[in-house]
């Protein structure tokens, strides 16, 4: 039991910075709950690091 109570923390902590933070990559915000899944995260930043890649060369 302890240890789901850290992960749904864990998820919450995650979630809600990249909520306030996808739109600005131009990502759809609600993408941010795939997150409850930990590979997503992965996916997420490195989905955030291209578009700033991309942002960059403009």
């Amino acid at each position: 039991m302890f240890e789901f109570l850290i992960w749904i923390v864990l998820v919450v902590v995650t979630i809600v910075p990249m909520i306030k933070l996808l739109p600005h990559f131009g990502i759809n915000k609600n993408w941010a709950f795939a997150c409850v899944i930990s590979p997503a995260v992965i996916v997420l930043l490195w989905m955030m690091a291209m578009k700033l890649q991309e942002m960059e060369r403009h």
